[in-house]
């Protein structure tokens, strides 16, 4: 199977032509029709996430059909069309896993980190760890529900009944979150990289209230913020943007170094969340919400001999929404 793998971190992405995995006992393999490009691939090509398999295979948004079960799956048929996210398996036995919370998992392994992911046209997954696609959504825009929502998600349910919300960081994440909370009646506050007056643009056509520079003040005291950007001197920036009792979450799996802040702007019950992966109930609850907002999805389509395009275009902010890798042209 035609494949772009990572070698060693800090490299660009190789072609290669692997073999066509053989399913374990309670394992579905997928054919892979599309994958979308997130910002954890870059941080795992990057080298900010310091224990890959090498050489692995990237990708962790992948849409496509089950092609082979191993024994013991009986959820699934071939030919079902699943959804595979960056969480690809737990332990299951642990006190986390046991509470439902198998992102915490300290045995947890990842799709296109620890578990090879979607830049192939074939791949692996634990049965218990993939997802129907909801009916009504093309496979290109069916992908970044998969990370880029799950995560955002999870971002969202952290901070609260927060009317007022503030998104630092304007990328594929922020603009399926931002369809759910105009949905929802909340009102969105979008602060961006200074100078990108295209997502500024963007935000305001999905329905922010307003738009400003990260490194601006609020126009109010927000009720919570999201941090998307992996910018650790965002989260003092957050803390001053919140009312008191506010909560600034923390949505990515990698930060930059957080610089000190005076504890003033963290008294007054302010809270700091981080967000870790994403749990089943997640995927199964957003899933179940994205068509009913109905969640539309912005895409920039790249073919598979592309990747390292596209991560490059996703790292200096060259398009709005997200990005997919297309693996089966024929597919969509």
């Amino acid at each position: 199977m035609r494949a772009m793998i990572l070698k060693e971190p800090g490299q660009r992405l190789e072609p290669a032509n692997l073999p066509i995995p053989e399913p374990e006992p309670g394992q579905v393999r997928v054919k892979v029709n599309v994958c979308g490009v997130c910002r954890t691939d870059l941080h795992v090509v990057d080298g900010e996430l310091t224990e890959p398999k090498l050489p692995i295979v990237p990708g962790h948004q992948i849409v496509g059909i089950v092609d082979k079960m191993g024994e013991g799956v009986d959820e699934f048929a071939v030919g079902d069309k699943v959804g595979i996210p960056w969480l690809g398996g737990s332990c299951g036995t642990c006190d986390f896993c046991r509470a439902g919370d198998e992102n915490l998992c300290d045995k947890s392994k990842y799709t296109g980190y620890q578990i090879d992911g979607g830049f192939a046209e074939y791949c692996l997954v634990d049965r218990r760890f993939a997802f129907p696609i909801p009916s009504g959504y093309p496979d290109l825009q069916a992908a970044p529900l998969l990370c880029a929502g799950l995560i955002g998600y999870r971002a969202l349910r952290m901070a609260g009944e927060a009317k007022r919300i503030g998104f630092y960081g304007f990328g594929a994440a922020a603009h399926i979150l931002s369809q759910v909370c105009v949905w929802q009646g909340r009102e969105v506050y979008a602060f961006v990289r200074h100078g990108d007056d295209s997502s500024k643009e963007f935000a305001r056509h999905l329905g922010a209230v307003w738009t400003g520079y990260s490194d601006e003040p609020s126009p109010v005291e927000l009720d919570a913020t999201i941090i998307f950007a992996p910018v650790g001197e965002l989260v003092p920036a957050s803390l001053r943007a919140v009312r008191k009792g506010g909560i600034v979450v923390c949505a990515g799996i990698y930060m930059s170094d957080i610089p000190s802040f005076p504890y003033s702007i963290l008294w007054g019950e302010r809270s700091i969340k981080s967000v870790a992966n994403l749990t089943r109930r997640d995927g199964e609850e957003f899933l179940a919400l994205a068509p009913k907002v109905p969640v539309k999805t912005e895409v920039t389509a790249y073919p598979l001999a592309k990747a390292n395009e596209a991560l490059d275009d996703l790292r200096h902010g060259r398009f709005n929404g997200a990005a997919v890798v297309v693996v089966d042209e024929k597919a969509t």
